[in-house]
C-alpha cells in the first residue's frame, strides 16, 4: 500500500525539479522532429504512445520491476544493469541512461538507505529508481506509476518545445495517455525478463542519427 509519505517522496524523486538532469535527454525526439517524423499533435502521441506500448519505456519499468524486486542481490542488480545497457541501441541513450541513474543515486542519498551499497557502477536510471524504492519499501505500483508519468510527461515537454505543439496540445496527450501508462504499469508488475522485446525501429534509429545533427537543443 502506497503511503502518504511514499507518495510524497515520488513526487520529489521523480519531479522535472529532481536534479537528474532528465530536462537534457529527448531520447530521440529531437532528431525524429528535427526529421518531421514528429510535427503535430497526432505524431507527437502517436510517438509517445509508441514508445511506451513497444519500445525503450516499456522495457525500462519491467527492468525496474526487477531491481524492485532485487534490491538486497548486488549479483542479481548488476546482471540487470547488463542487460538494461545491452539493449540501449545508441551511444547517446547509454550516456542517457548511466548520467541520469548516476545523478539520481547521488541525489536519493539525501533519503539514505544500505541498498545503494549494492548498486552497480555504471547503473542505468530505471535500475537505480526500481532498486532504491524498494530500499524505502515503497510500493512497485506506485513506483512504476511515478516512473512512468514523469517519463511521459517529460518526452511530451520535448515535442511542446521543439515541435512546437503548446501547451494545450502537450496537456492533452498526457491526459489521453493516463490510462496506457496505468495499464501498463500494472503489466510491469508481474512481467519477468522474458516479457522484455521492444519493437520500435523508429525510435531506435532516431536515437541513433541524433548524433549527427547540425544544430541539438538535448543530448540524445
Amino acid at each position: 500500500m502506497t503511503t502518504q509519505s511514499d507518495l510524497q517522496r515520488l513526487l520529489t524523486w521523480l519531479s522535472p525539479a529532481f536534479p537528474v538532469g532528465a530536462f537534457a535527454w529527448s531520447a530521440g525526439l529531437e532528431a525524429a522532429i528535427a526529421s518531421r517524423a514528429v510535427h503535430d499533435r497526432a505524431s507527437t502521441s502517436q510517438w509517445v504512445e509508441g514508445v511506451l506500448a513497444h519500445g525503450s519505456l516499456r522495457t525500462d519499468a519491467i527492468l525496474l520491476a526487477q531491481a524492485h524486486a532485487a534490491a538486497q542481490d548486488p549479483a542479481e542488480l548488476q546482471a540487470l544493469a547488463d542487460l538494461c545497457l545491452a539493449l540501449t541501441p545508441a551511444r547517446e541513450r547509454h550516456e542517457e541512461t548511466t548520467i541520469t541513474g548516476a545523478a539520481f543515486i547521488s541525489a536519493a542519498q539525501a533519503w539514505p538507505t544500505p541498498v545503494s551499497a549494492n548498486l552497480p557502477h555504471p547503473c542505468p536510471y530505471p535500475i537505480a529508481v526500481g532498486a532504491i524504492a524498494a530500499g524505502h519499501a515503497m510500493a512497485l505500483d506506485a513506483t512504476l506509476l511515478a516512473f512512468l508519468t514523469a517519463t511521459v510527461h517529460a518526452q511530451v515537454s520535448v515535442a511542446v518545445r521543439l515541435v512546437p505543439i503548446g501547451q494545450t496540445d502537450g496537456l492533452a496527450i498526457m491526459a489521453a495517455l493516463e490510462p496506457r501508462i496505468a495499464d501498463l504499469a500494472q503489466q510491469c508488475r508481474t512481467a519477468t525478463r522474458d516479457d522484455i522485446g521492444a519493437v520500435a525501429y523508429a525510435a531506435d534509429i532516431a536515437q541513433m542519427s541524433h548524433e549527427t545533427l547540425t544544430t541539438r537543443i538535448f543530448r540524445s
